[in-house]
Protein backbone atom coordinates (compact mmCIF):
# COMPACT_ATOMS: atom_id res chain seq x y z
CA UNK A 1 0.00 0.00 0.00
CA UNK A 2 1.09 3.59 -0.49
CA UNK A 3 1.90 5.95 2.34
CA UNK A 4 -1.11 8.05 1.26
CA UNK A 5 -3.83 5.52 2.11
CA UNK A 6 -6.26 6.68 4.78
CA UNK A 7 -5.24 5.01 8.03
CA UNK A 8 -8.74 3.67 8.67
CA UNK A 9 -8.50 1.51 5.55
CA UNK A 10 -5.04 0.05 6.12
CA UNK A 11 -6.27 -3.02 7.97
CA UNK A 12 -9.29 -3.53 5.72
CA UNK A 13 -9.68 -7.07 4.39
CA UNK A 14 -11.24 -6.66 0.96
CA UNK A 15 -13.75 -9.08 -0.50
CA UNK A 16 -12.18 -11.79 -2.66
CA UNK A 17 -14.16 -12.39 -5.88
CA UNK A 18 -14.30 -15.80 -7.54
CA UNK A 19 -11.23 -16.42 -9.65
CA UNK A 20 -11.33 -15.73 -13.39
CA UNK A 21 -8.25 -17.57 -14.76
CA UNK A 22 -7.39 -17.38 -18.45
CA UNK A 23 -4.61 -19.98 -18.70
CA UNK A 24 -7.02 -22.54 -20.22
CA UNK A 25 -10.68 -22.97 -21.09
CA UNK A 26 -12.60 -23.85 -17.94
CA UNK A 27 -16.10 -25.03 -17.10
CA UNK A 28 -16.91 -22.17 -14.72
CA UNK A 29 -18.91 -23.38 -11.76
CA UNK A 30 -17.43 -20.96 -9.22
CA UNK A 31 -19.19 -17.58 -9.47
CA UNK A 32 -22.93 -18.44 -9.56
CA UNK A 33 -23.48 -17.00 -13.02
CA UNK A 34 -26.35 -18.29 -15.12
CA UNK A 35 -25.32 -20.91 -17.69
CA UNK A 36 -27.91 -19.46 -20.06
CA UNK A 37 -27.45 -16.36 -22.20
CA UNK A 38 -29.64 -13.25 -22.05
CA UNK A 39 -32.85 -13.50 -24.06
CA UNK A 40 -32.97 -12.46 -27.70
CA UNK A 41 -34.98 -9.39 -26.72
CA UNK A 42 -32.08 -8.24 -24.53
CA UNK A 43 -29.60 -8.80 -27.35
CA UNK A 44 -31.83 -6.85 -29.72
CA UNK A 45 -32.20 -3.99 -27.24
CA UNK A 46 -28.46 -3.48 -26.91
CA UNK A 47 -27.98 -2.67 -30.60
CA UNK A 48 -25.52 -0.58 -32.58
CA UNK A 49 -27.88 2.38 -32.69
CA UNK A 50 -27.97 2.44 -28.89
CA UNK A 51 -24.22 1.94 -28.63
CA UNK A 52 -23.86 5.04 -30.80
CA UNK A 53 -25.57 7.03 -28.03
CA UNK A 54 -22.88 6.28 -25.47
CA UNK A 55 -21.68 9.85 -25.82
CA UNK A 56 -24.78 10.79 -23.80
CA UNK A 57 -25.37 10.27 -20.09
CA UNK A 58 -27.84 7.65 -18.95
CA UNK A 59 -31.10 8.61 -17.23
CA UNK A 60 -30.18 9.01 -13.54
CA UNK A 61 -33.81 8.50 -12.50
CA UNK A 62 -33.99 5.15 -14.36
CA UNK A 63 -37.64 6.01 -14.99
CA UNK A 64 -38.53 3.39 -17.60
CA UNK A 65 -36.81 0.49 -15.85
CA UNK A 66 -38.24 1.49 -12.48
CA UNK A 67 -41.73 1.44 -13.98
CA UNK A 68 -41.12 -1.98 -15.52
CA UNK A 69 -39.85 -3.50 -12.27
CA UNK A 70 -42.69 -1.92 -10.31
CA UNK A 71 -45.30 -3.29 -12.72
CA UNK A 72 -43.80 -6.80 -12.63
CA UNK A 73 -43.99 -6.98 -8.84
CA UNK A 74 -47.17 -4.98 -8.30
CA UNK A 75 -45.48 -1.99 -6.68
CA UNK A 76 -45.19 1.75 -7.35
CA UNK A 77 -42.07 3.27 -8.86
CA UNK A 78 -41.52 5.07 -5.55
CA UNK A 79 -40.97 1.65 -3.96
CA UNK A 80 -38.15 0.70 -6.34
CA UNK A 81 -34.45 1.51 -6.14
CA UNK A 82 -32.02 0.61 -8.93
CA UNK A 83 -28.26 0.58 -8.80
CA UNK A 84 -25.03 -0.83 -10.18
CA UNK A 85 -25.53 -4.39 -8.98
CA UNK A 86 -26.97 -5.48 -5.64
CA UNK A 87 -23.49 -5.02 -4.12
CA UNK A 88 -23.91 -1.30 -4.72
CA UNK A 89 -27.23 -1.37 -2.86
CA UNK A 90 -25.69 -3.27 0.03
CA UNK A 91 -22.90 -0.72 0.22
CA UNK A 92 -25.38 2.18 0.21
CA UNK A 93 -27.45 0.42 2.87
CA UNK A 94 -24.51 0.05 5.24
CA UNK A 95 -23.80 3.77 4.70
CA UNK A 96 -27.41 4.83 5.22
CA UNK A 97 -28.71 2.52 7.93
CA UNK A 98 -25.69 1.67 10.11
CA UNK A 99 -23.70 4.02 12.31
CA UNK A 100 -20.67 2.91 14.34
CA UNK A 101 -21.80 1.49 17.67
CA UNK A 102 -24.90 3.70 17.74
CA UNK A 103 -26.58 1.55 15.11
CA UNK A 104 -24.59 -1.66 14.78
CA UNK A 105 -25.32 -4.47 12.34
CA UNK A 106 -25.96 -8.17 12.82
CA UNK A 107 -25.62 -10.88 10.15
CA UNK A 108 -24.82 -14.61 9.98
CA UNK A 109 -21.22 -15.62 10.60
CA UNK A 110 -21.22 -17.77 7.47
CA UNK A 111 -22.82 -15.75 4.70
CA UNK A 112 -21.94 -13.37 1.89
CA UNK A 113 -18.41 -12.11 2.51
CA UNK A 114 -19.18 -8.51 1.60
CA UNK A 115 -21.25 -7.94 4.77
CA UNK A 116 -18.21 -7.84 7.06
CA UNK A 117 -16.23 -5.88 4.46
CA UNK A 118 -18.86 -3.14 4.29
CA UNK A 119 -19.14 -3.02 8.08
CA UNK A 120 -15.40 -2.53 8.40
CA UNK A 121 -15.25 -0.11 5.46
CA UNK A 122 -17.82 2.18 7.09
CA UNK A 123 -16.62 1.73 10.68
CA UNK A 124 -19.74 -0.08 11.86
CA UNK A 125 -19.75 -2.37 14.88
CA UNK A 126 -21.02 -5.78 13.84
CA UNK A 127 -21.96 -9.15 15.26
CA UNK A 128 -21.39 -12.21 13.10
CA UNK A 129 -23.94 -14.66 14.50
CA UNK A 130 -23.01 -18.38 14.43
CA UNK A 131 -25.27 -20.70 12.47
CA UNK A 132 -26.81 -23.88 13.83
CA UNK A 133 -24.82 -27.09 13.45
CA UNK A 134 -26.68 -27.88 10.23
CA UNK A 135 -25.80 -24.38 8.88
CA UNK A 136 -29.36 -23.12 9.27
CA UNK A 137 -30.12 -19.67 10.68
CA UNK A 138 -31.54 -19.62 14.21
CA UNK A 139 -34.42 -17.15 14.03
CA UNK A 140 -34.23 -16.52 17.80
CA UNK A 141 -30.82 -14.86 17.30
CA UNK A 142 -32.46 -12.09 15.27
CA UNK A 143 -35.33 -11.05 17.55
CA UNK A 144 -33.15 -8.57 19.42
CA UNK A 145 -34.40 -5.20 18.11
CA UNK A 146 -30.96 -3.73 18.85
CA UNK A 147 -29.22 -3.58 15.44
CA UNK A 148 -29.68 -3.31 11.71
CA UNK A 149 -30.12 -6.85 10.38
CA UNK A 150 -28.73 -8.20 7.11
CA UNK A 151 -29.78 -11.72 6.11
CA UNK A 152 -29.24 -13.46 2.80
CA UNK A 153 -32.23 -15.66 1.98
CA UNK A 154 -31.39 -18.14 0.57
CA UNK A 155 -28.11 -17.87 2.41
CA UNK A 156 -24.75 -18.13 0.67
CA UNK A 157 -22.76 -20.30 0.48
CA UNK A 158 -25.04 -22.79 2.26
CA UNK A 159 -28.11 -22.35 0.03
CA UNK A 160 -30.43 -22.81 3.01
CA UNK A 161 -33.63 -20.79 3.21
CA UNK A 162 -35.83 -19.24 5.86
CA UNK A 163 -39.56 -19.55 5.34
CA UNK A 164 -41.58 -16.41 4.70
CA UNK A 165 -43.19 -16.80 8.12
CA UNK A 166 -39.73 -16.85 9.73
CA UNK A 167 -38.68 -13.73 7.83
CA UNK A 168 -41.85 -11.94 8.91
CA UNK A 169 -41.25 -12.94 12.50
CA UNK A 170 -37.81 -11.32 12.36
CA UNK A 171 -39.12 -8.16 10.71
CA UNK A 172 -41.99 -7.81 13.18
CA UNK A 173 -39.64 -8.27 16.16
CA UNK A 174 -37.35 -5.41 15.06
CA UNK A 175 -39.63 -2.39 14.57
CA UNK A 176 -36.91 0.11 15.50
CA UNK A 177 -34.27 -1.20 13.10
CA UNK A 178 -34.00 -1.85 9.41
CA UNK A 179 -34.12 -5.48 8.28
CA UNK A 180 -32.40 -6.07 4.95
CA UNK A 181 -33.24 -9.35 3.23
CA UNK A 182 -30.76 -10.12 0.45
CA UNK A 183 -32.65 -12.17 -2.12
CA UNK A 184 -29.95 -12.66 -4.77
CA UNK A 185 -30.94 -16.33 -5.12
CA UNK A 186 -34.65 -16.29 -4.30
CA UNK A 187 -35.80 -17.29 -7.81
CA UNK A 188 -34.25 -20.75 -7.43
CA UNK A 189 -36.58 -22.06 -4.75
CA UNK A 190 -37.04 -19.43 -2.06
CA UNK A 191 -40.11 -17.34 -1.25
CA UNK A 192 -39.68 -13.59 -1.66
CA UNK A 193 -40.45 -11.20 1.17
CA UNK A 194 -41.08 -8.30 -1.24
CA UNK A 195 -44.81 -8.16 -0.50
CA UNK A 196 -44.11 -7.75 3.20
CA UNK A 197 -42.77 -4.27 2.35
CA UNK A 198 -46.42 -3.21 2.00
CA UNK A 199 -46.96 -4.12 5.66
CA UNK A 200 -43.66 -3.21 7.35
CA UNK A 201 -41.84 0.11 7.08
CA UNK A 202 -38.54 -1.38 8.35
CA UNK A 203 -38.04 -3.95 5.58
CA UNK A 204 -35.70 -3.59 2.60
CA UNK A 205 -35.61 -6.43 0.06
CA UNK A 206 -32.58 -6.46 -2.22
CA UNK A 207 -32.23 -8.45 -5.43
CA UNK A 208 -30.15 -8.65 -8.59
CA UNK A 209 -30.32 -9.28 -12.33
CA UNK A 210 -27.02 -11.20 -12.13
CA UNK A 211 -28.24 -14.68 -11.21
CA UNK A 212 -31.72 -15.50 -12.47
CA UNK A 213 -31.75 -12.93 -15.27
CA UNK A 214 -28.38 -13.72 -16.89
CA UNK A 215 -26.99 -10.17 -16.58
CA UNK A 216 -24.02 -10.59 -14.22
CA UNK A 217 -21.81 -8.67 -16.63
CA UNK A 218 -24.29 -5.80 -16.95
CA UNK A 219 -24.18 -4.95 -13.21
CA UNK A 220 -27.78 -4.25 -12.26
CA UNK A 221 -29.53 -4.61 -8.92
CA UNK A 222 -32.87 -3.52 -7.49
CA UNK A 223 -34.44 -3.07 -4.11
CA UNK A 224 -38.03 -2.87 -2.89
CA UNK A 225 -39.12 -0.98 0.25
CA UNK A 226 -41.40 1.79 1.43
CA UNK A 227 -40.95 5.21 -0.11
CA UNK A 228 -38.98 6.66 2.81
CA UNK A 229 -36.30 3.95 2.70
CA UNK A 230 -36.03 4.28 -1.08
CA UNK A 231 -35.63 8.05 -0.67
CA UNK A 232 -32.73 7.46 1.74
CA UNK A 233 -30.99 5.23 -0.80
CA UNK A 234 -31.57 7.78 -3.56
CA UNK A 235 -29.93 10.44 -1.38
CA UNK A 236 -26.80 8.29 -1.06
CA UNK A 237 -26.80 7.54 -4.78
CA UNK A 238 -27.14 11.19 -5.79
CA UNK A 239 -24.39 12.08 -3.31
CA UNK A 240 -21.93 9.64 -4.88
CA UNK A 241 -22.65 8.77 -8.52
CA UNK A 242 -26.09 9.62 -9.97
CA UNK A 243 -25.22 8.05 -13.35
CA UNK A 244 -24.18 4.71 -11.89
CA UNK A 245 -26.25 2.62 -14.32
CA UNK A 246 -25.14 2.96 -17.92
CA UNK A 247 -27.47 3.39 -20.90
CA UNK A 248 -27.04 -0.14 -22.25
CA UNK A 249 -27.64 -1.79 -18.89
CA UNK A 250 -30.90 0.14 -18.47
CA UNK A 251 -32.07 -1.12 -21.86
CA UNK A 252 -30.97 -4.67 -21.11
CA UNK A 253 -32.85 -4.55 -17.80
CA UNK A 254 -36.06 -3.37 -19.43
CA UNK A 255 -35.85 -6.12 -22.04
CA UNK A 256 -35.13 -8.75 -19.38
CA UNK A 257 -38.22 -7.72 -17.42
CA UNK A 258 -40.28 -7.92 -20.62
CA UNK A 259 -38.96 -11.47 -21.14
CA UNK A 260 -39.57 -12.58 -17.56
CA UNK A 261 -41.06 -15.95 -18.61
CA UNK A 262 -37.85 -16.88 -20.43
CA UNK A 263 -35.80 -16.32 -17.29
CA UNK A 264 -38.22 -18.06 -14.95
CA UNK A 265 -38.19 -21.09 -17.27
CA UNK A 266 -34.39 -21.07 -17.06
CA UNK A 267 -34.65 -21.01 -13.26
CA UNK A 268 -36.86 -24.09 -13.36
CA UNK A 269 -34.29 -25.88 -15.51
CA UNK A 270 -31.50 -24.90 -13.11
CA UNK A 271 -33.56 -26.27 -10.20
CA UNK A 272 -34.02 -29.59 -12.05
CA UNK A 273 -30.29 -29.76 -12.79
CA UNK A 274 -29.46 -28.89 -9.17
CA UNK A 275 -31.60 -31.73 -7.85
CA UNK A 276 -30.15 -34.17 -10.40
CA UNK A 277 -26.58 -33.22 -9.49
CA UNK A 278 -27.22 -33.22 -5.75
CA UNK A 279 -28.67 -36.73 -5.94
CA UNK A 280 -25.67 -37.91 -7.96
CA UNK A 281 -23.18 -36.39 -5.51
CA UNK A 282 -25.00 -37.93 -2.56
CA UNK A 283 -24.81 -41.32 -4.27
CA UNK A 284 -21.02 -40.83 -4.31
CA UNK A 285 -21.05 -40.27 -0.55
CA UNK A 286 -21.13 -36.47 -0.49
CA UNK A 287 -23.04 -34.49 2.11
CA UNK A 288 -25.02 -31.70 0.41
CA UNK A 289 -27.17 -29.09 2.09
CA UNK A 290 -30.76 -28.67 0.90
CA UNK A 291 -29.86 -25.74 -1.34
CA UNK A 292 -32.56 -23.44 -2.69
CA UNK A 293 -30.04 -21.43 -4.71
CA UNK A 294 -28.30 -21.89 -8.06
CA UNK A 295 -25.42 -23.69 -6.39
CA UNK A 296 -24.71 -26.81 -4.35
CA UNK A 297 -22.80 -26.78 -1.07
CA UNK A 298 -21.09 -30.15 -0.72
CA UNK A 299 -18.36 -32.06 1.10
CA UNK A 300 -16.93 -35.56 1.06
CA UNK A 301 -15.40 -37.52 3.92
CA UNK A 302 -13.01 -39.08 1.41
CA UNK A 303 -11.33 -35.92 0.14
CA UNK A 304 -10.75 -32.47 1.59
CA UNK A 305 -12.40 -29.41 0.13
CA UNK A 306 -9.20 -27.80 -1.08
CA UNK A 307 -7.87 -31.06 -2.51
CA UNK A 308 -11.04 -31.63 -4.51
CA UNK A 309 -11.08 -28.01 -5.68
CA UNK A 310 -7.49 -28.28 -6.95
CA UNK A 311 -8.08 -31.68 -8.56
CA UNK A 312 -11.13 -30.35 -10.44
CA UNK A 313 -9.26 -27.23 -11.48
CA UNK A 314 -6.47 -29.33 -12.97
CA UNK A 315 -9.16 -31.00 -15.07
CA UNK A 316 -10.56 -27.69 -16.30
CA UNK A 317 -13.48 -27.34 -13.87
CA UNK A 318 -13.69 -24.41 -11.45
CA UNK A 319 -15.66 -24.57 -8.19
CA UNK A 320 -15.44 -22.21 -5.19
CA UNK A 321 -13.49 -23.25 -2.10
CA UNK A 322 -13.52 -21.20 1.10
CA UNK A 323 -10.76 -21.26 3.72
CA UNK A 324 -12.93 -20.32 6.72
CA UNK A 325 -12.44 -23.05 9.31
CA UNK A 326 -16.07 -24.14 9.66
CA UNK A 327 -16.57 -24.65 5.93
CA UNK A 328 -13.09 -25.52 4.66
CA UNK A 329 -14.16 -29.10 3.86
CA UNK A 330 -16.96 -27.83 1.58
CA UNK A 331 -17.02 -26.59 -1.98
CA UNK A 332 -19.69 -24.39 -3.50
CA UNK A 333 -20.62 -25.64 -6.95
CA UNK A 334 -22.56 -23.39 -9.30
CA UNK A 335 -25.29 -25.22 -11.22
CA UNK A 336 -24.48 -25.11 -14.91
CA UNK A 337 -26.08 -26.89 -17.83
CA UNK A 338 -26.81 -30.61 -17.61
CA UNK A 339 -23.77 -31.25 -19.83
CA UNK A 340 -21.51 -29.17 -17.57
CA UNK A 341 -22.74 -30.96 -14.46
CA UNK A 342 -22.24 -34.35 -16.08
CA UNK A 343 -18.65 -33.31 -16.76
CA UNK A 344 -18.29 -32.31 -13.10
CA UNK A 345 -19.73 -35.61 -11.91
CA UNK A 346 -17.50 -37.65 -14.21
CA UNK A 347 -14.40 -35.75 -13.08
CA UNK A 348 -15.38 -36.11 -9.41
CA UNK A 349 -15.93 -39.86 -9.79
CA UNK A 350 -12.52 -40.15 -11.44
CA UNK A 351 -10.83 -38.17 -8.66
CA UNK A 352 -12.44 -40.33 -5.96
CA UNK A 353 -11.48 -43.50 -7.81
CA UNK A 354 -7.84 -42.37 -7.92
CA UNK A 355 -8.03 -41.39 -4.25
CA UNK A 356 -9.18 -44.89 -3.28
CA UNK A 357 -6.25 -46.65 -4.98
Amino acid sequence: MSRFLNSKYRELEAYTPGEQPTDMKYIKLNTNESPYPPSQRVLDAVNSAEVAKLNLYSDPTCKELKSAVAELFGKRSENIFLSNGSDDILNFSFMAFCEGSKRAVRFPEISYGFYSVYAELHGVDYTAVPLNEDFSINVEDYLTNDATLVIANPNAPTGLCLSLDEVERIVAANPDNLVLIDEAYVDFGGESARDLTDKYDNLLVVSTFSKSRSLAGARLGFAIANEAIISDLEKIKYSTNPYNINRLTLLAGEAAIADNDYYMDNCKEIIRTREYTTEALRSMGFYCTDSKANFIFAKSDEIGGEELYLALKSRGILVRHFTKEKIKDFNRITVGTREQMDALLAATAEILKEKRK
